[in-house]
Protein backbone atom coordinates (compact mmCIF):
# COMPACT_ATOMS: atom_id res chain seq x y z
CA UNK A 1 0.00 0.00 0.00
CA UNK A 2 1.18 3.46 -1.05
CA UNK A 3 2.92 5.08 2.24
CA UNK A 4 1.41 8.68 1.37
CA UNK A 5 -1.37 9.84 3.90
CA UNK A 6 -1.76 12.60 1.51
CA UNK A 7 -3.24 10.19 -1.10
CA UNK A 8 -5.82 8.82 1.56
CA UNK A 9 -7.55 12.79 1.18
CA UNK A 10 -6.63 13.56 -2.39
CA UNK A 11 -6.26 10.83 -4.46
CA UNK A 12 -4.78 12.77 -7.19
CA UNK A 13 -0.85 13.18 -7.13
CA UNK A 14 1.06 15.09 -9.48
CA UNK A 15 -1.31 14.93 -12.20
CA UNK A 16 -1.14 11.06 -11.95
CA UNK A 17 -3.03 8.95 -9.38
CA UNK A 18 -1.48 7.12 -6.99
CA UNK A 19 -0.73 3.39 -8.29
CA UNK A 20 -2.20 1.91 -5.00
CA UNK A 21 -4.06 5.08 -3.49
CA UNK A 22 -4.60 4.59 0.35
CA UNK A 23 -8.08 3.24 1.68
CA UNK A 24 -11.29 5.29 1.49
CA UNK A 25 -10.85 5.95 4.69
CA UNK A 26 -14.10 8.34 5.25
CA UNK A 27 -16.05 5.17 4.93
CA UNK A 28 -14.07 2.36 7.05
CA UNK A 29 -12.99 4.59 10.31
CA UNK A 30 -16.46 6.08 10.58
CA UNK A 31 -18.14 3.87 13.02
CA UNK A 32 -21.16 2.70 11.37
CA UNK A 33 -23.96 0.54 12.41
CA UNK A 34 -23.03 -3.18 12.52
CA UNK A 35 -26.01 -4.90 12.43
CA UNK A 36 -25.97 -8.62 9.93
CA UNK A 37 -27.61 -8.86 6.78
CA UNK A 38 -31.32 -9.25 7.02
CA UNK A 39 -31.80 -13.51 5.36
CA UNK A 40 -31.04 -17.01 7.32
CA UNK A 41 -28.13 -15.76 8.42
CA UNK A 42 -26.10 -16.62 11.58
CA UNK A 43 -26.61 -12.89 13.05
CA UNK A 44 -24.29 -13.73 16.27
CA UNK A 45 -21.48 -14.68 13.73
CA UNK A 46 -21.82 -12.02 11.09
CA UNK A 47 -22.03 -9.62 14.04
CA UNK A 48 -19.00 -10.75 15.06
CA UNK A 49 -17.28 -10.47 11.36
CA UNK A 50 -18.02 -7.08 11.54
CA UNK A 51 -16.86 -6.16 14.73
CA UNK A 52 -13.67 -8.08 13.66
CA UNK A 53 -13.65 -6.03 10.31
CA UNK A 54 -14.51 -2.29 12.27
CA UNK A 55 -12.10 -3.03 14.71
CA UNK A 56 -9.24 -3.81 12.20
CA UNK A 57 -10.14 -0.12 9.80
CA UNK A 58 -10.31 2.04 13.05
CA UNK A 59 -6.56 0.57 13.60
CA UNK A 60 -5.64 1.79 10.45
CA UNK A 61 -4.95 -1.53 9.02
CA UNK A 62 -6.31 -1.93 6.34
CA UNK A 63 -4.81 -4.72 4.33
CA UNK A 64 -6.24 -6.66 7.21
CA UNK A 65 -9.66 -5.10 7.08
CA UNK A 66 -9.81 -5.58 3.23
CA UNK A 67 -8.66 -9.18 3.09
CA UNK A 68 -11.50 -9.63 6.06
CA UNK A 69 -14.51 -8.12 4.32
CA UNK A 70 -13.68 -9.63 0.97
CA UNK A 71 -13.85 -12.82 2.90
CA UNK A 72 -17.29 -11.73 4.25
CA UNK A 73 -18.53 -10.83 1.06
CA UNK A 74 -17.59 -14.04 -0.80
CA UNK A 75 -19.79 -15.50 2.36
CA UNK A 76 -22.52 -13.51 1.15
CA UNK A 77 -22.38 -11.05 3.84
CA UNK A 78 -23.59 -7.61 2.04
CA UNK A 79 -23.26 -4.77 4.05
CA UNK A 80 -21.54 -0.56 3.02
CA UNK A 81 -18.43 -1.19 5.14
CA UNK A 82 -17.95 -4.72 4.00
CA UNK A 83 -18.57 -4.01 0.50
CA UNK A 84 -16.44 -0.54 1.11
CA UNK A 85 -13.38 -2.19 2.30
CA UNK A 86 -13.99 -5.36 -0.24
CA UNK A 87 -13.85 -3.06 -2.94
CA UNK A 88 -10.32 -1.71 -1.71
CA UNK A 89 -8.90 -4.83 -1.76
CA UNK A 90 -9.92 -5.19 -6.11
CA UNK A 91 -8.51 -1.60 -6.35
CA UNK A 92 -5.54 -2.73 -4.55
CA UNK A 93 -5.12 -5.67 -6.71
CA UNK A 94 -5.81 -3.19 -9.92
CA UNK A 95 -9.34 -4.62 -10.58
CA UNK A 96 -10.93 -1.36 -11.08
CA UNK A 97 -14.05 -2.58 -12.63
CA UNK A 98 -15.10 -5.07 -10.01
CA UNK A 99 -14.32 -2.18 -7.44
CA UNK A 100 -16.80 -0.44 -9.25
CA UNK A 101 -19.20 -3.26 -8.82
CA UNK A 102 -18.75 -3.73 -5.72
CA UNK A 103 -19.05 0.06 -4.71
CA UNK A 104 -22.57 0.54 -6.94
CA UNK A 105 -23.62 -2.32 -4.74
CA UNK A 106 -22.88 -0.32 -1.68
CA UNK A 107 -24.77 2.52 -2.66
CA UNK A 108 -27.79 0.07 -3.79
CA UNK A 109 -28.23 -0.78 -0.50
CA UNK A 110 -27.44 1.93 1.56
CA UNK A 111 -27.89 5.37 -0.64
CA UNK A 112 -26.85 7.97 2.10
CA UNK A 113 -23.69 5.90 2.64
CA UNK A 114 -21.33 8.69 1.85
CA UNK A 115 -18.45 6.37 2.20
CA UNK A 116 -18.60 4.03 -0.57
CA UNK A 117 -20.18 7.09 -2.71
CA UNK A 118 -17.20 8.72 -2.34
CA UNK A 119 -14.60 5.78 -2.31
CA UNK A 120 -16.41 5.00 -6.20
CA UNK A 121 -15.49 8.64 -6.80
CA UNK A 122 -12.16 8.27 -5.92
CA UNK A 123 -11.74 5.33 -8.14
CA UNK A 124 -13.08 6.61 -10.83
CA UNK A 125 -10.78 9.75 -10.08
CA UNK A 126 -7.87 7.01 -10.80
CA UNK A 127 -8.55 5.69 -13.37
CA UNK A 128 -8.93 9.16 -14.93
CA UNK A 129 -12.58 9.19 -15.50
CA UNK A 130 -12.76 12.34 -14.40
CA UNK A 131 -16.27 13.73 -15.37
CA UNK A 132 -18.08 11.08 -13.96
CA UNK A 133 -15.61 11.60 -10.78
CA UNK A 134 -16.56 14.55 -10.41
CA UNK A 135 -20.55 13.76 -10.46
CA UNK A 136 -20.11 11.36 -8.02
CA UNK A 137 -18.32 14.20 -5.55
CA UNK A 138 -21.12 16.34 -5.97
CA UNK A 139 -23.77 13.76 -4.93
CA UNK A 140 -21.44 13.54 -1.50
CA UNK A 141 -21.93 16.92 -1.10
CA UNK A 142 -25.33 17.16 -1.55
CA UNK A 143 -25.92 14.38 0.88
CA UNK A 144 -23.10 15.87 3.67
CA UNK A 145 -22.48 19.63 2.90
CA UNK A 146 -19.36 19.82 5.52
CA UNK A 147 -17.59 16.66 4.05
CA UNK A 148 -14.08 18.19 3.56
CA UNK A 149 -13.00 14.99 1.69
CA UNK A 150 -15.80 14.93 -1.10
CA UNK A 151 -14.58 18.97 -1.58
CA UNK A 152 -10.88 17.96 -1.77
CA UNK A 153 -11.67 15.20 -4.04
CA UNK A 154 -13.73 17.76 -6.02
CA UNK A 155 -10.92 20.04 -6.54
CA UNK A 156 -8.84 17.37 -7.74
CA UNK A 157 -10.93 16.38 -10.32
CA UNK A 158 -11.25 20.00 -11.59
CA UNK A 159 -7.89 20.21 -11.42
CA UNK A 160 -7.55 16.92 -13.68
CA UNK A 161 -9.96 18.79 -16.23
CA UNK A 162 -8.42 21.70 -16.11
CA UNK A 163 -10.72 23.99 -14.36
CA UNK A 164 -8.32 25.50 -12.04
CA UNK A 165 -10.80 28.48 -10.96
CA UNK A 166 -13.11 25.89 -9.51
CA UNK A 167 -10.45 23.79 -8.58
CA UNK A 168 -8.93 26.53 -6.40
CA UNK A 169 -12.56 27.61 -4.53
CA UNK A 170 -13.29 23.53 -3.82
CA UNK A 171 -9.85 23.27 -2.04
CA UNK A 172 -9.81 26.77 -0.48
CA UNK A 173 -13.53 25.33 0.78
CA UNK A 174 -11.72 22.49 1.87
CA UNK A 175 -9.32 24.16 4.17
CA UNK A 176 -12.50 26.37 5.48
CA UNK A 177 -14.21 23.36 6.77
CA UNK A 178 -10.69 21.49 7.80
CA UNK A 179 -7.27 23.69 8.15
CA UNK A 180 -5.28 20.78 8.39
CA UNK A 181 -6.50 18.55 5.50
CA UNK A 182 -3.24 18.35 3.95
CA UNK A 183 -4.78 16.91 0.54
CA UNK A 184 -6.27 20.45 -0.40
CA UNK A 185 -3.26 22.22 0.78
CA UNK A 186 -1.12 20.34 -1.50
CA UNK A 187 -3.68 20.69 -4.46
CA UNK A 188 -3.65 24.46 -3.35
CA UNK A 189 -0.14 24.41 -3.75
CA UNK A 190 -0.32 23.25 -7.07
CA UNK A 191 -2.21 25.33 -8.76
CA UNK A 192 -0.39 28.42 -7.36
CA UNK A 193 3.29 26.65 -8.60
CA UNK A 194 1.34 26.52 -12.01
CA UNK A 195 1.15 29.98 -12.13
CA UNK A 196 4.17 31.29 -10.84
CA UNK A 197 3.07 32.49 -7.54
CA UNK A 198 5.94 30.67 -5.99
CA UNK A 199 6.62 32.63 -3.09
CA UNK A 200 2.95 31.61 -1.94
CA UNK A 201 3.01 27.85 -3.02
CA UNK A 202 6.26 27.51 -0.86
CA UNK A 203 4.91 27.70 2.45
CA UNK A 204 2.07 25.45 1.53
CA UNK A 205 4.05 22.74 -0.01
CA UNK A 206 6.43 22.83 3.43
CA UNK A 207 3.61 22.25 5.36
CA UNK A 208 2.50 19.26 3.67
CA UNK A 209 6.40 18.07 3.89
CA UNK A 210 6.76 18.80 7.74
CA UNK A 211 3.61 15.80 7.60
CA UNK A 212 4.38 13.67 4.83
CA UNK A 213 8.64 14.46 4.06
CA UNK A 214 9.63 13.62 0.73
CA UNK A 215 6.16 13.73 -0.65
CA UNK A 216 6.30 14.18 -4.29
CA UNK A 217 3.84 17.46 -5.18
CA UNK A 218 5.16 19.25 -2.62
CA UNK A 219 9.06 18.53 -3.36
CA UNK A 220 8.24 19.35 -7.04
CA UNK A 221 6.44 22.35 -5.44
CA UNK A 222 10.00 23.19 -3.65
CA UNK A 223 11.91 22.51 -6.82
CA UNK A 224 10.24 25.15 -9.01
CA UNK A 225 10.17 27.75 -6.64
CA UNK A 226 13.87 27.07 -6.44
CA UNK A 227 14.40 26.80 -9.94
CA UNK A 228 12.89 30.60 -9.96
CA UNK A 229 14.71 31.55 -7.60
CA UNK A 230 18.23 30.81 -9.62
CA UNK A 231 18.71 28.04 -7.18
CA UNK A 232 18.78 24.95 -9.73
CA UNK A 233 21.53 22.69 -8.26
CA UNK A 234 19.23 23.35 -5.13
CA UNK A 235 16.19 22.17 -6.99
CA UNK A 236 18.35 19.38 -9.24
CA UNK A 237 19.66 17.70 -5.74
CA UNK A 238 15.45 17.76 -4.57
CA UNK A 239 14.37 16.28 -7.79
CA UNK A 240 17.21 13.54 -7.73
CA UNK A 241 16.16 12.90 -4.16
CA UNK A 242 13.15 11.91 -4.91
CA UNK A 243 13.35 10.31 -7.98
CA UNK A 244 15.49 7.26 -5.95
CA UNK A 245 12.16 7.26 -3.69
CA UNK A 246 11.19 3.71 -4.27
CA UNK A 247 7.46 4.92 -2.88
CA UNK A 248 6.90 6.50 -6.09
CA UNK A 249 4.35 5.40 -8.69
CA UNK A 250 5.55 5.24 -12.60
CA UNK A 251 4.02 8.15 -13.50
CA UNK A 252 5.35 10.25 -10.29
CA UNK A 253 8.61 9.63 -11.21
CA UNK A 254 8.14 10.31 -14.43
CA UNK A 255 6.92 14.09 -13.64
CA UNK A 256 9.49 14.76 -11.61
CA UNK A 257 12.19 13.30 -14.37
CA UNK A 258 10.18 16.10 -16.76
CA UNK A 259 10.59 18.69 -14.04
CA UNK A 260 14.46 17.23 -13.21
CA UNK A 261 14.77 18.08 -17.37
CA UNK A 262 13.71 21.83 -17.05
CA UNK A 263 15.80 22.02 -14.76
CA UNK A 264 18.92 20.85 -16.07
CA UNK A 265 17.77 22.68 -19.02
CA UNK A 266 17.88 26.06 -17.04
CA UNK A 267 21.64 25.19 -16.51
CA UNK A 268 22.47 24.92 -20.06
CA UNK A 269 22.63 21.35 -19.82
CA UNK A 270 20.74 20.32 -23.20
CA UNK A 271 22.52 16.84 -23.16
CA UNK A 272 21.24 15.99 -19.25
CA UNK A 273 17.71 17.43 -20.17
CA UNK A 274 17.20 15.60 -23.02
CA UNK A 275 18.14 12.42 -21.10
CA UNK A 276 15.62 13.54 -18.11
CA UNK A 277 13.13 14.10 -20.80
CA UNK A 278 13.55 10.98 -22.90
CA UNK A 279 13.30 8.90 -18.67
CA UNK A 280 9.75 10.64 -18.45
CA UNK A 281 8.56 9.88 -22.11
CA UNK A 282 9.57 6.78 -22.16
CA UNK A 283 8.03 5.57 -18.51
CA UNK A 284 5.21 7.03 -19.51
CA UNK A 285 4.65 5.49 -23.14
CA UNK A 286 5.38 2.20 -21.30
CA UNK A 287 2.86 3.18 -18.49
CA UNK A 288 -0.24 4.80 -20.75
CA UNK A 289 0.20 1.77 -23.65
CA UNK A 290 -2.80 -0.64 -22.79
CA UNK A 291 -4.76 2.58 -23.33
CA UNK A 292 -3.26 4.98 -26.12
CA UNK A 293 -0.71 2.20 -27.47
CA UNK A 294 -3.42 -0.45 -29.03
CA UNK A 295 -5.60 -0.36 -31.74
CA UNK A 296 -5.72 2.78 -34.52
CA UNK A 297 -3.90 5.62 -32.87
CA UNK A 298 -4.13 9.31 -33.37
CA UNK A 299 -1.98 9.73 -35.68
CA UNK A 300 -3.01 6.80 -37.89
CA UNK A 301 -6.93 8.18 -37.58
CA UNK A 302 -4.76 12.06 -38.52
CA UNK A 303 -3.44 10.05 -41.83
CA UNK A 304 -6.63 8.62 -43.09
CA UNK A 305 -8.33 11.96 -42.63
CA UNK A 306 -6.08 13.33 -44.98
CA UNK A 307 -5.48 10.99 -46.93
CA UNK A 308 -9.64 11.18 -47.62
CA UNK A 309 -9.17 14.67 -48.18
CA UNK A 310 -7.33 14.83 -51.31
CA UNK A 311 -10.38 13.20 -52.95
CA UNK A 312 -13.08 15.56 -51.99
CA UNK A 313 -13.05 18.89 -54.01
CA UNK A 314 -12.37 21.91 -52.19
CA UNK A 315 -15.38 23.32 -53.28
CA UNK A 316 -17.63 21.30 -50.75
CA UNK A 317 -16.04 22.85 -47.92
CA UNK A 318 -17.53 26.16 -48.84
CA UNK A 319 -21.03 26.75 -48.44
CA UNK A 320 -23.69 29.68 -47.38
CA UNK A 321 -23.41 30.60 -44.06
CA UNK A 322 -27.00 30.09 -41.96
CA UNK A 323 -29.44 32.06 -40.12
CA UNK A 324 -27.36 33.74 -37.16
CA UNK A 325 -29.12 32.63 -33.96
CA UNK A 326 -30.80 35.05 -31.70
CA UNK A 327 -28.57 34.98 -29.48
CA UNK A 328 -25.20 34.69 -30.72
CA UNK A 329 -21.54 36.33 -30.76
CA UNK A 330 -20.48 39.33 -32.41
CA UNK A 331 -18.15 37.37 -34.52
CA UNK A 332 -16.82 34.01 -33.93
CA UNK A 333 -13.28 32.72 -33.59
CA UNK A 334 -11.57 29.41 -33.89
CA UNK A 335 -8.42 30.02 -32.75
CA UNK A 336 -6.11 26.93 -33.80
CA UNK A 337 -2.86 25.45 -35.25
CA UNK A 338 -0.68 22.88 -33.41
CA UNK A 339 0.08 22.61 -29.16
CA UNK A 340 3.40 24.76 -28.28
CA UNK A 341 2.24 26.81 -31.37
CA UNK A 342 1.54 30.08 -29.78
CA UNK A 343 -2.33 29.73 -29.46
CA UNK A 344 -2.52 30.09 -25.65
CA UNK A 345 -0.39 33.62 -25.94
CA UNK A 346 -2.60 34.98 -28.66
CA UNK A 347 -5.93 33.34 -27.08
CA UNK A 348 -4.85 35.28 -23.43
CA UNK A 349 -3.80 38.39 -25.21
CA UNK A 350 -7.54 38.43 -26.92
CA UNK A 351 -8.92 37.63 -23.74
CA UNK A 352 -7.84 40.49 -22.48
CA UNK A 353 -9.84 42.62 -24.34
CA UNK A 354 -13.01 43.83 -23.10
CA UNK A 355 -15.08 42.91 -26.38
CA UNK A 356 -13.97 39.41 -26.32
CA UNK A 357 -14.83 35.71 -24.89
CA UNK A 358 -12.45 33.43 -25.24
CA UNK A 359 -12.76 29.48 -24.10
CA UNK A 360 -9.35 27.71 -23.33
CA UNK A 361 -9.15 23.97 -25.08
CA UNK A 362 -12.72 22.93 -24.57
CA UNK A 363 -14.27 19.89 -26.27
CA UNK A 364 -16.64 21.99 -28.01
CA UNK A 365 -17.42 19.87 -31.14
CA UNK A 366 -17.32 16.60 -29.25
CA UNK A 367 -21.04 16.03 -30.93
CA UNK A 368 -20.13 17.09 -34.10
CA UNK A 369 -17.18 14.01 -34.11
CA UNK A 370 -19.63 11.74 -32.69
CA UNK A 371 -21.87 11.82 -35.96
CA UNK A 372 -18.87 12.56 -38.86
CA UNK A 373 -15.48 11.68 -37.05
CA UNK A 374 -15.49 8.34 -35.73
CA UNK A 375 -13.50 6.66 -38.70
CA UNK A 376 -11.34 8.42 -41.21
CA UNK A 377 -13.66 7.73 -44.16
CA UNK A 378 -16.25 9.82 -42.25
CA UNK A 379 -14.81 13.01 -43.85
CA UNK A 380 -16.44 12.07 -47.43
CA UNK A 381 -20.09 12.00 -45.53
CA UNK A 382 -19.17 15.06 -43.86
CA UNK A 383 -18.44 16.64 -47.35
CA UNK A 384 -21.87 15.73 -48.51
CA UNK A 385 -23.70 16.50 -45.48
CA UNK A 386 -26.86 18.96 -45.82
CA UNK A 387 -28.44 21.66 -43.11
CA UNK A 388 -30.43 19.08 -41.89
CA UNK A 389 -27.83 17.17 -40.72
CA UNK A 390 -25.85 19.53 -39.70
CA UNK A 391 -27.84 21.98 -37.42
CA UNK A 392 -28.53 20.21 -34.41
CA UNK A 393 -24.85 19.37 -34.35
CA UNK A 394 -24.22 23.33 -34.49
CA UNK A 395 -26.46 23.77 -31.77
CA UNK A 396 -25.30 21.28 -29.52
CA UNK A 397 -21.78 23.10 -30.16
CA UNK A 398 -23.07 26.24 -28.76
CA UNK A 399 -25.16 24.17 -25.98
CA UNK A 400 -21.50 23.23 -24.68
CA UNK A 401 -20.15 26.15 -25.21
CA UNK A 402 -22.39 27.71 -22.64
CA UNK A 403 -22.11 24.33 -20.61
CA UNK A 404 -18.22 25.37 -20.13
CA UNK A 405 -19.02 28.85 -18.96
CA UNK A 406 -18.88 30.53 -22.29
CA UNK A 407 -20.82 33.72 -22.59
CA UNK A 408 -20.55 34.44 -25.84
CA UNK A 409 -23.14 36.68 -27.14
CA UNK A 410 -22.49 40.29 -28.09
CA UNK A 411 -18.94 39.48 -27.72
CA UNK A 412 -15.81 38.00 -30.58
CA UNK A 413 -15.76 34.57 -29.23
CA UNK A 414 -12.49 33.14 -29.70
CA UNK A 415 -12.68 28.98 -29.05
CA UNK A 416 -9.24 28.20 -29.03
CA UNK A 417 -7.94 24.46 -29.77
CA UNK A 418 -5.07 23.79 -30.79
CA UNK A 419 -5.99 20.04 -31.85
CA UNK A 420 -9.38 22.15 -33.57
CA UNK A 421 -6.67 21.96 -36.48
CA UNK A 422 -7.75 18.01 -37.10
CA UNK A 423 -11.13 19.47 -36.83
CA UNK A 424 -10.81 21.80 -39.28
CA UNK A 425 -13.28 20.03 -41.85
CA UNK A 426 -15.87 19.87 -39.13
CA UNK A 427 -15.40 23.42 -38.62
CA UNK A 428 -15.90 24.60 -42.28
CA UNK A 429 -18.46 23.10 -42.85
CA UNK A 430 -20.73 23.61 -39.57
CA UNK A 431 -19.45 27.31 -39.55
CA UNK A 432 -18.93 29.11 -42.90
CA UNK A 433 -18.72 32.18 -41.59
CA UNK A 434 -16.64 31.61 -38.85
CA UNK A 435 -12.84 33.45 -39.10
CA UNK A 436 -9.79 31.43 -38.14
CA UNK A 437 -6.83 32.37 -36.48
CA UNK A 438 -3.82 29.92 -37.12
CA UNK A 439 -0.91 29.78 -34.95
CA UNK A 440 2.40 29.26 -36.31
CA UNK A 441 6.09 28.69 -35.14
CA UNK A 442 8.89 26.91 -36.35
CA UNK A 443 8.53 23.57 -36.72
CA UNK A 444 11.69 22.24 -35.05
CA UNK A 445 10.90 24.35 -31.93
CA UNK A 446 6.81 23.44 -31.61
CA UNK A 447 8.00 19.61 -32.13
CA UNK A 448 10.98 19.63 -29.18
CA UNK A 449 8.20 21.79 -26.88
CA UNK A 450 5.77 18.90 -27.61
CA UNK A 451 8.38 16.45 -26.49
CA UNK A 452 9.51 18.26 -23.28
CA UNK A 453 6.72 19.69 -21.86
CA UNK A 454 3.98 17.03 -19.53
CA UNK A 455 0.56 17.50 -20.80
CA UNK A 456 -2.82 15.72 -19.60
CA UNK A 457 -2.58 12.36 -21.13
CA UNK A 458 -5.08 11.71 -24.07
CA UNK A 459 -4.81 10.08 -27.35
CA UNK A 460 -2.95 12.89 -28.86
CA UNK A 461 -0.84 14.05 -26.13
CA UNK A 462 0.48 10.16 -26.27
CA UNK A 463 2.14 10.79 -29.81
CA UNK A 464 4.21 13.78 -27.98
CA UNK A 465 6.28 11.19 -25.96
CA UNK A 466 8.41 10.31 -29.01
CA UNK A 467 10.15 12.59 -31.64
CA UNK A 468 9.19 10.61 -34.76
CA UNK A 469 5.51 10.08 -33.87
CA UNK A 470 5.13 13.72 -32.33
CA UNK A 471 6.90 15.04 -35.92
CA UNK A 472 4.44 12.70 -37.53
CA UNK A 473 1.64 14.15 -35.82
CA UNK A 474 2.56 17.46 -36.98
CA UNK A 475 3.16 16.71 -40.42
CA UNK A 476 -0.24 15.06 -41.04
CA UNK A 477 -1.97 18.93 -39.12
CA UNK A 478 0.24 21.01 -41.40
CA UNK A 479 -1.00 18.38 -44.46
CA UNK A 480 -4.79 18.57 -43.68
CA UNK A 481 -4.55 22.02 -43.14
CA UNK A 482 -2.85 22.49 -46.72
CA UNK A 483 -5.44 20.31 -48.24
CA UNK A 484 -8.24 22.61 -46.79
CA UNK A 485 -6.56 26.14 -48.13
CA UNK A 486 -8.71 26.56 -50.65
CA UNK A 487 -11.62 26.76 -48.04
CA UNK A 488 -9.96 28.28 -45.23
CA UNK A 489 -7.87 31.13 -46.92
CA UNK A 490 -10.63 34.11 -47.07
CA UNK A 491 -11.24 33.74 -43.53
CA UNK A 492 -7.79 32.77 -41.98
CA UNK A 493 -5.20 34.80 -40.38
CA UNK A 494 -1.98 32.85 -39.82
CA UNK A 495 -0.27 34.75 -36.54
CA UNK A 496 3.76 33.97 -36.53
CA UNK A 497 4.52 33.41 -33.11
CA UNK A 498 7.84 34.82 -33.82
CA UNK A 499 6.51 38.28 -35.31
CA UNK A 500 4.14 38.13 -32.73
CA UNK A 501 7.13 38.35 -29.83
CA UNK A 502 9.12 40.86 -31.80
CA UNK A 503 6.50 43.01 -32.31
CA UNK A 504 3.54 42.75 -30.58
CA UNK A 505 1.82 45.79 -31.23
CA UNK A 506 2.14 45.56 -35.09
CA UNK A 507 1.12 42.26 -35.12
CA UNK A 508 -1.71 42.14 -32.44
CA UNK A 509 -3.54 45.57 -34.34
CA UNK A 510 -3.40 43.28 -37.69
CA UNK A 511 -5.09 40.31 -35.76
CA UNK A 512 -7.64 43.47 -34.17
CA UNK A 513 -8.52 44.42 -37.44
CA UNK A 514 -8.90 41.00 -38.73
CA UNK A 515 -11.34 40.47 -36.04
CA UNK A 516 -13.22 43.68 -36.35
CA UNK A 517 -11.43 44.91 -33.26
CA UNK A 518 -10.05 48.36 -31.67
CA UNK A 519 -6.92 47.83 -30.32
CA UNK A 520 -7.10 47.99 -26.49
CA UNK A 521 -4.47 49.31 -24.16
CA UNK A 522 -5.27 46.44 -21.70
CA UNK A 523 -4.01 43.90 -24.67
CA UNK A 524 -0.59 44.57 -23.14
CA UNK A 525 -1.20 43.55 -19.98
CA UNK A 526 -2.08 39.84 -20.88
CA UNK A 527 0.17 38.26 -18.14
CA UNK A 528 -2.14 39.45 -15.25
CA UNK A 529 -4.95 38.41 -17.15
CA UNK A 530 -3.47 35.05 -17.15
CA UNK A 531 -3.19 34.80 -13.83
CA UNK A 532 -6.40 35.62 -13.09
CA UNK A 533 -7.92 33.49 -15.54
CA UNK A 534 -5.51 30.73 -14.40
CA UNK A 535 -4.71 28.82 -17.44
CA UNK A 536 -4.34 25.32 -17.66
CA UNK A 537 -2.35 24.22 -20.64
CA UNK A 538 1.66 23.95 -19.96
CA UNK A 539 2.32 27.42 -20.98
CA UNK A 540 0.83 28.93 -17.49
CA UNK A 541 4.04 29.74 -16.00
CA UNK A 542 5.68 31.37 -19.34
CA UNK A 543 2.36 33.54 -19.60
CA UNK A 544 2.32 34.49 -15.85
CA UNK A 545 6.07 36.19 -16.63
CA UNK A 546 4.83 38.00 -19.74
CA UNK A 547 6.06 38.04 -23.26
CA UNK A 548 9.01 36.03 -23.55
CA UNK A 549 11.43 35.23 -26.01
CA UNK A 550 13.12 32.53 -24.79
CA UNK A 551 11.34 29.32 -26.47
CA UNK A 552 12.59 31.02 -30.13
CA UNK A 553 15.31 28.86 -31.98
CA UNK A 554 15.35 26.17 -28.48
CA UNK A 555 15.70 23.57 -31.29
CA UNK A 556 19.03 24.98 -31.73
CA UNK A 557 20.28 23.62 -28.82
CA UNK A 558 18.98 20.18 -29.08
CA UNK A 559 19.57 19.97 -32.56
CA UNK A 560 21.65 16.38 -32.17
CA UNK A 561 18.77 14.89 -30.53
CA UNK A 562 16.04 16.09 -32.77
CA UNK A 563 17.83 14.39 -35.58
CA UNK A 564 14.89 11.85 -35.61
CA UNK A 565 12.53 14.29 -36.64
CA UNK A 566 14.19 16.69 -38.61
CA UNK A 567 13.71 15.00 -41.84
CA UNK A 568 9.83 14.93 -41.33
CA UNK A 569 9.88 18.74 -40.68
CA UNK A 570 11.94 19.86 -43.25
CA UNK A 571 9.88 20.40 -45.66
CA UNK A 572 7.13 22.88 -43.38
CA UNK A 573 10.24 24.33 -42.27
CA UNK A 574 11.34 25.58 -45.91
CA UNK A 575 7.60 26.26 -47.16
CA UNK A 576 7.10 28.46 -43.59
CA UNK A 577 10.03 30.70 -44.56
CA UNK A 578 11.99 29.82 -41.37
CA UNK A 579 15.98 29.47 -41.73
CA UNK A 580 17.31 25.66 -42.68
CA UNK A 581 19.61 23.94 -40.47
Amino acid sequence: MSQWKVGQIKVKVGGFTPAKSAAPAQAAVTPVPVSPAPGARDATADRARLQAIQAAAQARDFPRAATLADAALKDGLEHPMVLNLAALKAEQENRFDDALKILERAVQIAPQDIGSRNAMGLILARTERYREALAVFDGVVAIQPDFAGAHCARGAALESMGRLKEAEAAYRHTLDLQPENLGATQGLANLLSRRGAHAEAKPLAEAVLEAEPNFPDAVMVLAAADAAEGAGERAQRRLELLIGDERLTVQQRALAQGQLGDVLDAQDLPAEAFQAYAACNMALWRAYAPAYGQGVSALEFARGVADALADIAPEAWTSEPPPAPAESPKAHVFLLGFPRSGTTLLEQVLASHPDVEALEERETLVDAQRAFFMQSGDVARLARAGEAELASLRAAYWERVRAEGGQPEGKVFVDKHPLNTFRLPLILKLFPDAKILFARRDPRDVVLSCYRRRFTMSSSAYQFLTLPAAAGYYDVAMRIAERLEPAMAPRTKIVRHESLVEDFDGVVGEVCAFLGLPFSESMRNFADKARDRAVATPSGVQLSRGLSAEGVGAWRRYRDQLAPALPTLAPWVERFGYEPE
